[in-house]
Order: C-alpha cells, then sequence, then structure tokens
C-alpha cells in the first residue's frame, strides 16, 4: 500500500477467495471439491503469474514474434506486491490441506486472515502450514519471560548475520558482480565464496529474526535454515536450506508427479526432480538465470540419485572423516557455483563468470594480490586488506558457531553458562553490531521475491 495503495485489494481479494473455498471444499465430496480446490489455486498462481511473470513470458514472444514482424505484444507497468510468492505459497497450502483433510476450514475470518498475514513472517518466510500455526492464534499467549529472553536471542542473531557478516561481505560481491568483465579469476573466486556466505547470512539472517520476533509473543514459527554448508550432498543441502519452501515443493509437487508416474520407475523421480527443482528456480524471479539455478540443483540431485551405490563403493574405502569433508567441500563448491546464477546481472554475466573462474591466476606473485586486493576495495588497498580479512575471519566465527551449535539458535548455548559469561557475549554481540555493522539501506535480499 506503501507504493501502490490499491495493492490492497489484491491481498484482500486472494483471502476472501481462499477462506470461501476452503470452507466449501470441506462441506463437499468427489469432483466439486477438486473443481473448488483448481479455482482456489488458479486464483492464486494467477494473481502471481500476472505480477511476477507476465512481462517476462511477453518479452521472451515479443522476442520470438520480432523474427517475423515487428508486432509487439504490451508490457505491464505495475510493481511486484512485495513478499507476494511466500503469500501465495502460504495461502495455498491451506486449501490444500484442507482438501487433502489434514485441516479443519477455518471459519473465523480474521483468524483466517492473520494466517496469511502474520507480520514477521509475512514477506519472506518462512511458509508456514495450517496445521502448525492456526490452532495457536486460538491459544492465549500470557507473557513469558524465557519467550522474551530466547525470541530477543534469536533476533540479535539475525541482526548479526544480516549487518555484521552478510553486508560486510556484500561489498566485495557487489564490487565484482555489478561490473564482472574488469576482474581476474581470484577476484572471481573470492567473490564467489563470498556470496554464499553473503546470500546464507542475509537469508537465514532474517529467518532468525523472524521467528525470534514471534517467540516473542509466544509463537512458534519452523525452522528454516539448519547449517546447510555442513551438508554432504546437494540434496542434503536443500533439506537444510530454506526448509519451509524445499518441504513445500517436496510435499505440494514432487510426491504428486512421482506418485502419478510411478509406473515410469526411476523415470518418475528423474523427471520429478528436474521438473520440481526447475520450477522452484523459476519461483525465485522472472529470468532465465533463475530457471538454470533451479534445474542445475535438479541434475546434480539426480546424479546423486543414479550413483549413490557407486559412490558409496568409492568413497567407502576412503576413512570416514575425510569422506565427509570431502564431500562437504564438493557441495559447497558446486552449491556455490550455482549462485553465480543467482548473484549475477544476466546470463551473459553468468558465462562470463564462470568460464573465467580460473583465468588470469598468478599464485606466487605479491603483485598480482596486490593489485587484485586495491581493485576489490575500490582502489583502496588498506579498505580492501580490511574487508577481506574482517569478512573470512566473520565466515570463520560463522562455521565454529554453528559447528557447535547445530540447528538450535547458538545464543542459546550460552544460557547454560555463569551470568558474567553469559553477558559478556552479549554485550560484544551488541557493540560488534554497533561497530563494525552496515547500516546503509540495504534490504534483505528475498523481499524481491
Amino acid at each position: 500500500m506503501a507504493f501502490v495503495p490499491i495493492y490492497i485489494l489484491i491481498l484482500f481479494g486472494t483471502i476472501v477467495v481462499d477462506y470461501v473455498a476452503g470452507i466449501l471444499i470441506e462441506n463437499q465430496t468427489g469432483a466439486k471439491r477438486k473443481f473448488l480446490l483448481t479455482v482456489s489455486i488458479i486464483a492464486n498462481v494467477g494473481v502471481l503469474a500476472v505480477f511476477k511473470y507476465y512481462n517476462f513470458f511477453v518479452s521472451n514472444v515479443n522476442d520470438i514474434i520480432l523474427t517475423f514482424s515487428s508486432f509487439k505484444l504490451p508490457l505491464l507497468k505495475i510493481l511486484l506486491p512485495i513478499g507476494l510468492s511466500f503469500h501465495t505459497f502460504q495461502a495455498m497450502s491451506y486449501t490444500i490441506e484442507v482438501y487433502r483433510g489434514n485441516q479443519k476450514a477455518e471459519r473465523h475470518f480474521g483468524i483466517y486472515s492473520l494466517y496469511v498475514m502474520f507480520y514477521p513472517q509475512l514477506v519472506a518466510g518462512p511458509i508456514e502450514r495450517p496445521q502448525h500455526i492456526l490452532y495457536q492464534f486460538y491459544e492465549k499467549h500470557d507473557f513469558k519471560w524465557e519467550n522474551l529472553h530466547n525470541g530477543l536471542l534469536k533476533i540479535l542473531w539475525g541482526v548479526f548475520k544480516k549487518v555484521v557478516i552478510a553486508d560486510r561481505l556484500a561489498i566485495i560481491v557487489g564490487n565484482v558482480y555489478n561490473q564482472p568483465n574488469g576482474h581476474n579469476g581470484f577476484e572471481i573466486v573470492l567473490a564467489i565464496i563470498f556470496f554464499s556466505f553473503q546470500i546464507y547470512c542475509d537469508f537465514s539472517g532474517y529467518s532468525d529474526i523472524a521467528i525470534g520476533c514471534a517467540e516473542v509473543m509466544g509463537f512458534k514459527l519452523m525452522t528454516n535454515f539448519n547449517s546447510p554448508y555442513f551438508s554432504t550432498s546437494i540434496s542434503e543441502l536443500w533439506r537444510r536450506w530454506h526448509i519451509s519452501l524445499s518441504s513445500w515443493f517436496n510435499d505440494y509437487l514432487y510426491n504428486p508427479i512421482v506418485g502419478s508416474l510411478r509406473n515410469w520407475g526411476k523415470g518418475a523421480v528423474i523427471f520429478g526432480l528436474i521438473f520440481t527443482f526447475t520450477l522452484c528456480g523459476f519461483w525465485h524471479g522472472a529470468a532465465w538465470k533463475y530457471v538454470f539455478f533451479g534445474l542445475v540443483q535438479g541434475i546434480a540431485i539426480v546424479y546423486e540419485f543414479l550413483t549413490r551405490k557407486r559412490r558409496r563403493k568409492i568413497f567407502g574405502i576412503m576413512p570416514q572423516w575425510l569422506n565427509n569433508d570431502l564431500s562437504r567441500l564438493i557441495t559447497f563448491s558446486y552449491f556455490s557455483i550455482s549462485l553465480v546464477f543467482f548473484r549475477a546481472e544476466t546470463m551473459k554475466d553468468v558465462i562470463f563468470l564462470i568460464s573465467h573462474m580460473f583465468s588470469g591466476w598468478h599464485p606466487f606473485s605479491y603483485s598480482f594480490y596486490k593489485n587484485s586486493i586495491t581493485v576489490l576495495g575500490g582502489n583502496d588497498l588498506l579498505y580492501g586488506i580490511f574487508n577481506i580479512v574482517l569478512g573470512v575471519l566473520l565466515i570463520i566465527l560463522l562455521l565454529y558457531i554453528e559447528k557447535k551449535g547445530h540447528a538450535r539458535n547458538p545464543l542459546e548455548i550460552l544460557c547454560k553458562k555463569p551470568f558474567a559469561i553469559r553477558w559478556t557475549m552479549y554485550l560484544t554481540l551488541l557493540i560488534l553490531i554497533c561497530v563494525i555493522g552496515l547500516f546503509e539501506n540495504k534490504e534483505f535480499i528475498y523481499f524481491q521475491f
């Protein structure tokens, strides 16, 4: 509404459609239920398609038409409502779960509206399921010190990951990705690695803040990240990365596809993986680079599916610790390179960055590193050294804390420490946020989706 006030009608319209559809689906049987579900899905996907994908499809159609004539289809001058993709998927999960009989239709219009507009996770998730959150809106939430304490810790950790780690790494990342052609392999590789941690800290930082805000009020949201960079395979990584989206696609797209094509054998799994991940990539944005981002994830998981027995034999020769560490390194490297599709501005930039990763290296030349660091620092050597060294130290700190904390909020480990140690660490984090945090107007990356 801040940008286009009339856009509130989009939200109101889809809420009314899904609210009514849920009640009607519950009261109907047979083909009528499926018809009502279809109407609800079309209404949600239709709004998303118009605002997010219409111009993309029309632009591609126009490119084809221009080879035959000068006729062009008109583009729409519209803004993409913030968080529309997340709202759409959460709304769809409600009607699907009602259709499957896993959730009773919500009769209270205000409660249902709150389900799809709950402020902590409205803009960028986690994408909740109705059976996990709806009942919580009926419970009486008395003030609890434990909720306030744990929620604020999650918010603190999320803010630290965003303004200290993600936004600091963004300086180096932006210098390379904004003008790829002027950089050598060392600079490109460093930017690729830094972006992997930037996007992770940016998005998981938002999730921590959202989960923390809800917990302060007594509500429990699902975990959205679980130390994904400790994964030993791409399939495991996607079970730990953006868990609410991965599980959504798994439950509502992949499983139904494989189930309907079970006569295909392995072909059903292969087709289901490729189709699901390609669509998952397209969900992220209306551009071919996102389609290819999803496609390369699907290809990797298909490869893991087809070669798992052979890989077990090969890796079984090595010690377990070496097997795990090597698998983590390969997984992280593949995922980091695939994120070039996600971050680069155009497919042309993607091709340049990936094809020049290993060019222009002079690993034993002092002047080579000096020149590269100067370029990465915006023609300032000291500033480049500061940001790179600080970035590396912050990544090491993040990995160390996650190694100790696993899926839990790492700061909760401090709750069992003595008062002095506990509050010293809390204050240290606050000081680091204030001193080295960057407070420029940098929105969360996933707000654009």
